[in-house]
């Protein structure tokens, strides 16, 4: 449930973050109905997906050595850390050699990640974290904890709600390993280019947020997964 203003980590009581918790604030009735929706449909997907998802984790063993799911530090509502679940895609040792975010053509990457990427089967474990309230299906995406430490203060209002496992940003920068494959300091023009576009998305969506507006994003990502791009 979104926290009394009073009761807000002291970095989010600031006034670039007060009309968007006073948006939320009014709808307090969505926000329930959200987090049943989320718990009664993570429940039956964990059931429907456990066999597919045990075969892509058998999958990920065969095809590379490491563990079959990538736990990294994330962050999600009020600033709170979690190990996001995820199926490994890359490297095992991946965040020692390179940047958190990808681009395009990434050797890290292995072959059956590649393929799980490409049609977002990596994510399907995150439907755990949404069980645990860590995520929600729709929110935005996560960031690693050395990007929101560099958030500008009007960014910290996207940690009002869960993280999500798609948004509206997640189509239209579905493509965002492309946007980053010619920085030479990959860090550098995520934080100044990327993310600023990015959160424009975002915060849009905390500030209209509504159930009608999660299911059209939530019909939106399938769209988008299966090839229709948006612009």
């Amino acid at each position: 449930m979104l926290k009394k203003w009073d009761d807000l980590p002291e970095f989010m009581r600031i006034d670039e973050v007060r009309p968007y918790w006073e948006s939320l604030d009014k709808k307090h009735g969505q926000l329930i109905l959200k987090r049943i929706f989320d718990v009664v449909i993570a429940l039956i997907l964990l059931i429907i997906l456990a066999i597919p998802m045990l075969i892509i984790a058998i999958w990920i063993k065969i095809d590379s050595s490491g563990p079959a799911f990538y736990r990294q530090e994330r962050v999600t509502t009020y600033g709170k850390h979690f190990k996001i679940h995820k199926f490994r895609t890359m490297v095992s040792n991946a965040d020692k050699i390179g940047t958190a975010v990808t681009v395009g053509n990434d050797s890290r990457v292995t072959r059956v990640g590649a393929k799980l990427r490409h049609v977002r089967l990596d994510e399907l474990p995150q439907v755990i974290d949404v069980l645990l309230g860590t995520m929600s299906f729709v929110g935005t995406r996560p960031e690693a904890v050395k990007y929101v430490e560099r958030y500008k203060p009007e960014y910290n209002a996207t940690l009002l709600l869960p993280a999500g496992i798609t948004s509206e940003c997640s189509i239209r920068y579905k493509d965002e390993d492309k946007l980053l494959n010619a920085a030479t300091d990959v860090d550098k023009v995520y934080l100044e280019e990327v993310l600023p576009g990015k959160m424009k998305w975002n915060l849009e969506s905390i500030r209209q947020f509504s159930l009608g507006s999660d299911f059209k994003t939530m019909f939106r990502t399938v769209a988008a997964i299966l090839g229709k791009e948006y612009n």
